[in-house]
């Protein structure tokens, strides 16, 4: 049998076609470590145990009478919490909600169509609000790395399923970070989509325009693979993003054409806390790799527009959305509640802050994306800080504390740009590091083509985290 722990999404799945393996046993093994790893990481919020076995029979059914569903063809992968998945309630993170979904989201259902194996919801902090995925009902998740690290969020339950071998591959989303955050605190890569790129439904949107849906992974092919599965707007979408010219697990597969002119930078877009030392010194080996890539490297600063109140706004815009949707509303958290009262008389707003962040926004992006391909930047301002980050905090406190976090990616959301989180080495104490590669609107291909680049120059899949080899039988 092929080795299971920390294979591919494109491994499993071909193990799958050719027969090395079935889909039942790829669940099985799923399964497996979820029952001995999830007590202590607290990542996913739901297991479909017997759902997902009879799902996996149903498709080893379908190979053996010379049938594939499509790519992802008996591939296990986990659910954020906020996205349908039909009989069971899409919580967001709360005990708020418990009206069970009658269908699956589009991209649920695209990735069931495409062969994959929904093995379970993971967890996020109330409405994805915080960079911490913690909850009051539901305790901490925990980084696999260091189990007194915090995952980042709000993502965080789909980042610790796959550092830990839970799973090859999850579903995020990203509204001020939240696919790029995790990623860069638990050692994996997450693209932030194209704004437009994958759909909502049946939500019309995320956030009001911040918020995008996309895959957490090991690798970029990974990622790549099943955004070209979930990809395209539905009809209930606001936005629709420009077609690309080829999938993108074309672009993450072949080399680049020609060398690129990349900007790096280790401004703070919000003006907020640099970068630490450890942080700074991953960003510039990066520049070093570029350059010895052959390049061309301009250490220099954007003239970022000011975006920080535009964003609060749509943020606060958008959490009231979601909120006014609580079947419990007396259940959720006293700190969300604090936040809600802060966010209503804000939310009234959102469409003035959507004109502000497209109006500030297209003079900068054309001045810096004229005179560049990319810009990279840090992913986050430090490593994975400690667990228990919102233990204690009111509404100021948890802001106060979450804003850093989420300072280098949330201006991307306020303008819709693609952009991904790299792994870029290791503190000397083993917490991941990440750079941040951002890319001009649509440009998906070229940020996908050089962070598999990165990937390949300076592999990180090789190694794991100490808590997943403890437990690796």
């Amino acid at each position: 049998m092929p080795e299971l722990l920390y294979s591919t999404v494109i491994e499993q799945a071909g193990w799958v076609a050719a027969g090395e393996i079935s889909a039942r046993e790829l669940v099985e093994h799923s399964i497996a470590r979820i029952d001995a790893l999830n007590p202590v990481l607290n990542a996913f919020a739901h297991v479909f145990t017997e759902e997902a076995r009879a799902h996996a029979d149903a498709l080893d059914a379908e190979r053996a009478a010379g049938a594939l569903r499509g790519p992802l063809h008996g591939v296990p992968i986990a659910i954020k919490e906020e996205n349908d998945v039909a009989g069971i309630p899409t919580r967001f993170g709360s005990s708020a909600f418990t009206t069970p979904a009658t269908a699956d989201s589009a991209v649920v259902q695209r990735l069931r169509d495409a062969g994959a194996i929904i093995v379970g919801t993971t967890r996020m902090p109330e409405f994805g609000i915080w960079p911490f995925t913690e909850s009051d009902s539901f305790g901490w998740t925990r980084n696999p790395w260091n189990t007194g690290r915090s995952t980042a969020g709000s993502s965080g339950g789909t980042a610790a399923a796959i550092a830990s071998g839970m799973v090859a591959a999850g579903i995020g989303g990203d509204g001020g970070g939240s696919i790029r955050l995790p990623a860069s605190w638990c050692g994996l890569f997450g693209l932030k989509p194209q704004r437009g790129r994958v759909s909502l439904a049946p939500n019309t949107d995320l956030w009001r325009a911040l918020g995008v849906i996309g895959p957490l992974t090991r690798s970029v092919a990974d990622s790549a693979l099943i955004h070209d599965v979930i990809g395209g707007a539905a009809s209930a979408d606001r936005f629709s993003a420009e077609a690309l010219p080829a999938p993108m697990l074309r672009s993450a597969t072949e080399p680049l054409d020609r060398p690129l002119r990349i900007m790096v930078s280790l401004k703070n877009p919000m003006g907020g806390q640099a970068a630490d030392p450890d942080t700074a010194s991953a960003v510039r080996r990066t520049a070093d790799l570029l350059r010895g890539l052959g390049h061309e490297v301009i250490e220099a600063d954007p003239d970022y527009p000011r975006l920080a109140l535009p964003f609060q706004v749509q943020l606060a815009a958008g959490i009231s959305d979601e909120a006014a949707r609580a079947d419990h509303p007396e259940l959720l958290e006293r700190r969300t509640r604090a936040m809600l009262r802060l966010a209503r008389p804000l939310s009234r707003f959102g469409a003035w802050a959507e004109r502000a962040a497209a109006e500030r926004g297209e003079p900068f992006l054309t001045r810096l994306f004229g005179g560049v391909d990319l810009l990279i930047t840090p992913t986050t301002p430090t490593a994975a800080l400690p667990v228990g980050q919102l233990d204690g905090a009111g509404a100021i406190a948890a802001v106060q504390k979450a804003g850093p976090v989420s300072s280098f990616t949330s201006v991307w959301n306020a303008l819709g740009n693609p952009a991904a989180a790299v792994p870029a080495g290791f503190t000397d104490a083993g917490l991941p590091l990440s750079v941040q590669v951002i890319g001009p609107r649509n440009d998906e291909p070229t940020v996908l083509a050089l962070s598999a680049q990165l990937e390949s120059a300076r592999p990180w899949a090789d190694r794991r985290p100490p808590l997943a080899e403890a437990n690796a039988g």
